[in-house]
């Protein structure tokens, strides 16, 4: 089902999906491919919205850089000082923290209106990111699809194919609160990861991999997230043709367990400490599956380039439960 949602100041119309399969009732706009709401059970049946969002357009607008539930690219999460090198050039991208670049640059695929179709359980978004988007090389025909399966499970695969050498890592940004409100630190945090890339105090990655044993970042086995952590984990399981299950946060006041399962190799636990009005710090956790931070800049990384006649795909599910 499709309504439209509000109108940019240029005219363009947004639109909102809603899907609803086993319980489950996700939102989506064309603006950004932004998860507006997530509404699921508890424990008793009463159902709460667990993502963060707003209720018009105009709140996106109006607060973008925290991200609220979109689809970040060309390049989600920082590329050092903005650049990068890529069969003997350097590319030179829209830097807009600083020296860096962030979640795609000044108006990444989260600032875009998306093409919007409908499919068997779900939505498929889709647009062209021309050659020179934000400073990326080559013209990027992009998919994201967004379904519920069966058990009421949020599935989102991304596809893509360019014309030209290029470096992709999408991702979704959505801040989960599965209690619907209020702080979202005494939620219990259980990931299937060994080691973090450490960065410097710029938040770019050092090149090193750091073992979480006996340290602060260690969630190997379940235990509440609590606050200051805007970090890459290293997953065990590595990259994965199939999404395999790599974290589980639950919230033990309602209940509710969210689920992740990614063909990725890494993982940014991000606990919004810096959130402002109207949400207050920490009020949502984002889990956000994606290759790591910076690796056109670091060898050692597995490998984000993507060239012609190759096809992009990666897959990510949210599975929602309750104990």
């Amino acid at each position: 089902m499709s309504e439209l949602f509000g109108t940019l100041s240029d005219g363009t119309p947004v639109h909102r999906w809603t899907l609803e399969r086993a319980g489950v009732r996700v939102r989506v706009l064309s603006y950004g491919g932004i998860v507006q709401s997530a509404e699921v059970p508890d424990r008793d049946g009463h159902t709460a919205d667990v993502v963060l969002g707003f209720a018009d357009l105009d709140g996106y607008v109006a607060h973008p850089e925290p991200y609220f539930g979109a689809l970040v690219g060309r390049y989600a999460n920082r590329i050092a000082g903005g650049r990068f090198p890529l069969d003997g050039r350097t590319y030179a991208l829209a830097p807009n923290e600083g020296p860096h670049t962030l979640h795609g640059g000044t108006r990444g695929f989260d600032k875009r209106v998306w093409d919007v179709a409908a499919v068997e359980e779900g939505v498929r978004l889709s647009r062209v990111s021309p050659h020179g988007e934000e400073g990326f090389p080559g013209r990027l025909e992009m998919s994201v699809t967004y379904t519920l399966d069966e058990s009421g499970a949020l599935r989102i695969a991304y596809e893509a194919v360019t014309d030209a050498p290029t470096v992709l890592n999408p991702t979704n940004h959505s801040y989960f609160n599965l209690s619907g409100s209020g702080h979202a630190g005494g939620h219990e945090l259980r990931l299937a990861a060994s080691r973090i890339t450490p960065v410097d105090a710029g938040l770019i990655p050092t090149g090193g991999l750091d073992d979480v044993t006996d340290t602060r970042f260690d969630f190997r086995r379940a235990r509440k997230v609590g606050s200051g952590y805007d970090h890459n984990y290293v997953l065990d399981k590595g990259v994965t043709e199939a999404a395999e299950k790599v974290a589980e946060l639950y919230d033990p006041a309602s209940g509710r367990v969210l689920t992740v399962a990614t063909t990725e190799p890494g993982l940014q636990l991000y606990t919004a400490d810096h959130l402002g009005e109207p949400f207050a710090p920490g009020d949502g956790i984002a889990l956000e599956t994606q290759h790591f931070p910076d690796s056109p800049n670091q060898p050692g990384f597995p490998s984000t380039v993507l060239r012609p006649g190759e096809v992009f795909r990666s897959e990510t599910v949210y599975g929602f439960s309750v104990r």
